[in-house]
């Protein structure tokens, strides 16, 4: 298993990312493995930015290019292992007969397709995620505790039930700051924040053992949306949750 960063919180705070080099020694030094994907604009870049990553120690899980054919075919030519779903469909039904297409052609190369669940989307709640696995048998999960826990899903028991279909993790917690907004406006209802500093219950620590129990041997990413602070702090605060929980 290894662990890196989603860095996705990091682009809002800095406004992007100016030093791929720079971003990828600080996260080295407090404990993380990497990131999870390069954003390539050609093969070339692709594969330059790969070099990079190696060069200094570090790696990547996925690739992103310009559409949906070169990033599957540079993930692939990377050696990577998986791609987010990318498809148009608006409607529960369309997105999911898409998302099986995808899956057709990514297995040709020999990738997985990997569905990210998120506060918003067509696949909040636990519900609408089983249903989603359900009717996409052979698509693959980027499970993120905090999206589901916030909707009032149970991360260890999808975890768990679901372990043969992780191709990812997302960890996060979820701290609730004004509780009187609905989720329909998750938005202003709360943020993500570090692990441990939510104030839902949400046991990542328990997530990761069920990981070791079932032995996955994927990406385990931290991902914090929203940071107040230098991402860093932040970031060395999770890396530090789990150390101590054993991790």
């Amino acid at each position: 298993m290894k662990i890196g960063v989603a860095d996705y919180g990091m682009n809002v705070w800095d406004g992007g990312c100016f030093d791929v080099e720079e971003r990828l020694l600080s996260l080295k030094g407090i404990g993380y493995q990497g990131l999870e994907r390069i954003e390539a604009a050609s093969g070339e870049d692709a594969v330059t930015k790969a070099a990079r990553y190696y060069r200094l120690g570090m790696d990547f899980a996925t690739c992103r290019g310009p559409n949906a054919q070169a990033t599957l075919r540079w993930t692939a030519g990377l050696g990577k292992s998986y791609v987010w779903t990318n498809v148009t469909g608006k409607d529960f039904d369309t997105f999911c007969r898409q998302v099986n297409k995808q899956v057709e052609v990514c297995s040709l190369w020999g990738i997985r397709v990997g569905l990210h669940n998120h506060l918003g989307s067509l696949v909040e709640s636990q519900e609408e995620l089983e249903e989603f696995l359900k009717r996409c048998p052979d698509c693959g999960l980027i499970l993120d505790t905090a999206h589901l826990a916030a909707a009032d899903g149970d991360a260890v028991e999808i975890a768990r039930k679901y372990a043969d279909r992780l191709v990812a993790m997302h960890l996060k917690d979820w701290l609730v700051t004004h509780p009187e907004i609905g989720l329909d406006r998750w938005f202003e209802r709360g943020r993500f924040c570090e692990l441990g500093g939510g104030n839902i219950g949400l046991d990542n620590a328990a997530v990761m053992q069920v990981l070791v129990n079932v032995g996955f041997d994927g990406w385990v990413f931290v991902e914090h949306d929203t940071h107040l602070q230098d991402p860093l702090k932040d970031l060395a605060i999770s890396r530090e949750y789990l150390h101590n929980a054993g991790f």
